[in-house]
């Protein structure tokens, strides 16, 4: 049974929180209702918001006529929504999240957190003013082989860490309305779509990072964000990591591959980075 914690006591996870998502027609409605906020046995939608009334009427109708809005602040205002996910496009996460916090909502917000560090900060410091719970939608650090990956290096089956690589990439073609592919709805373009989470799940493994540098580039599709990125990092231990994202490179060509390498061996992982619970993992000596 999957259970939504967001950063919850113990206590609290007992009880059924009661959630509602801004931007409820897009990445929320395909993935994280269905597959995470119905399934949870702690959870329960109360509300719904999105700019597009036609498709979100839709929306509330097949999860059983869930009640709707077509302003946030008339979400965030509403009694029972105890937490808000807060799936919009990038430069919307700011403001909707200092509204939410300042309304005593506990916030699950999609990757990336903001458009630059001024806005994370000021919205942890919110948060934390208003002593509401904030996490990010980074789901893949529970894909089940990601798991298995972090309780063997911390069993020490892989001995000291010396290097971590996570891919992943796809072909991102330009697109009409396509806010990801405009810098000022989203901040960036593979690195910060994807990016995000192979560093996360990196740091995950490695530990924390404390040096990076970055290279990015506009070099196959025509639009203002890079469609390549290649992250060079060094973690608190002394070991490095790669992280490589591309928005051009075919589906079919692509491996999204995910490897940690130690003293005594090493564990590489293809097609587990992404949004579905497939791939293959294994571990050489």
């Amino acid at each position: 049974m999957i259970r939504i914690f967001a950063g919850f006591s113990r206590e609290e996870v007992c009880m059924s929180v009661k959630w509602g998502v801004i931007g409820a027609c897009g990445i929320a409605d395909r993935r994280t209702i269905p597959e995470g906020i119905i399934p949870a046995e702690n959870a329960k939608l109360v509300a719904l918001m999105d700019i597009d009334e036609v498709r979100l009427k839709k929306v509330a109708e097949k999860y059983g006529g869930i009640r709707y809005y077509t302003k946030e602040d008339d979400l965030i205002n509403d009694p029972e929504v105890e937490a808000i996910y807060i799936a919009t496009p990038t430069y919307l996460h700011h403001p909707q999240a200092l509204k939410a916090a300042r309304a005593g909502k506990h916030i699950l917000c999609e990757k990336p957190m903001a458009m630059n560090l001024n806005q994370a900060e000021e919205m942890m410091r919110v948060c934390e003013e208003n002593r509401v719970k904030f996490t990010l939608d980074y789901m893949m650090r529970y894909h089940s082989h990601h798991r298995k990956i972090k309780e063997l290096i911390d069993e020490g089956a892989l001995g000291t860490l010396v290097m971590g690589r996570a891919q992943l990439t796809c072909w991102y073609p330009p697109m009409e309305g396509t806010w990801r592919q405009r810098f000022e709805f989203g901040g960036g373009g593979s690195l910060i779509d994807m990016g995000t989470h192979c560093i996360d799940l990196l740091e995950m493994f490695m530990g924390k990072a404390v040096e990076v540098f970055c290279y990015t580039g506009g070099l196959i599709q025509d639009y203002p964000v890079e469609d390549t990125a290649v992250v060079l990092l060094k973690f608190e231990t002394g070991a490095v990591g790669v992280v490589d994202n591309h928005f051009n490179i075919p589906d079919a060509s692509s491996e999204n591959r995910l490897e940690v390498y130690g003293s005594k061996g090493s564990i590489l992982a293809r097609g587990t980075i992404g949004q579905e619970s497939s791939g293959h993992t294994a571990g050489r000596p």
